[in-house]
Formats: C-alpha cells, sequence, structure tokens
C-alpha cells in the first residue's frame, strides 16, 4: 500500500469574520444540523467528513476570488432544494442544470463562497 492510498479528505473549514450570520445561513436556510457549535465555532458532520465555520482573525470582508473553491453538497432532490431556497431568499448564480452525471446548481453563501448542489444520476 502506498502512502498516497492513505490519504483521504477529512473536512473543510470556512473561515469568517462574519460567524453569526455564517452559521445561521447553514442552520436556518441549508437546513445543516450542528454536530457541535460553541462560540465562533460550528462543525457539521456526515460520518467522517466534517465542514466547520470558524472565525479567523486573518480573514476580512467577503471571499474575493470565490470560484476558486467550491463546495458540494450532494442531495437526492435538487430542484426541491433549489426551489426553497429561492424562496429563503438565496441567490443563485447557476440553476438546476442536467450534466453527463445529473443535476448541479450554484449560488453563494453570506460571505460569497460558492456552494454547489449536487444531485447524481440513480443507477439502476
Amino acid at each position: 500500500m502506498t502512502m498516497r492510498s492513505k490519504i483521504k479528505l477529512a473536512g473543510v473549514i470556512i473561515w469568517t469574520q462574519n460567524f453569526k450570520k455564517m452559521s445561521s445561513f447553514y442552520i436556518d436556510v441549508l437546513g445543516l444540523y450542528p454536530k457541535t457549535s460553541r462560540d465562533n465555532f460550528i462543525n457539521f458532520e456526515w460520518n467522517n467528513l466534517k465542514l466547520s465555520i470558524s472565525v479567523h482573525e486573518n480573514v476580512k470582508n467577503l471571499s474575493k476570488d470565490p470560484f476558486r473553491i467550491m463546495i458540494n453538497l450532494e442531495l437526492e432532490d435538487i430542484l426541491v432544494m433549489y426551489h426553497d431556497l429561492l424562496s429563503k431568499g438565496v441567490e443563485f448564480i447557476r440553476k438546476p442544470e442536467e450534466e453527463s452525471w445529473g443535476l448541479v446548481a450554484s449560488f453563494y453563501d453570506p460571505d460569497r463562497n460558492i456552494i454547489q448542489l449536487i444531485q447524481n444520476h440513480k443507477i439502476n
């Protein structure tokens, strides 16, 4: 077994100066359930994969290059989530579109990071 085969993604941290607005968006708008929540830190977890939001003293203002990294959230019905988020005022930059592998839609979070919804085709 090579060293590279032992590496796997453990998680992603979104650093912000706008913790209250960001955590509210991920909980109240996206409907994610925190596994851990403290002052200036919140963590969501799926199996062993973690998405965290926290305050960092060197992060200021909105994301200046939101296309650099996109966080993909997989779900079963992208159209239901798309209409729910639209009704909550979420700004989509890509409406649900068909790709060869499934559907994708993209929107901004409060810090102008791009989040993508992913619905893979079901294989029978």
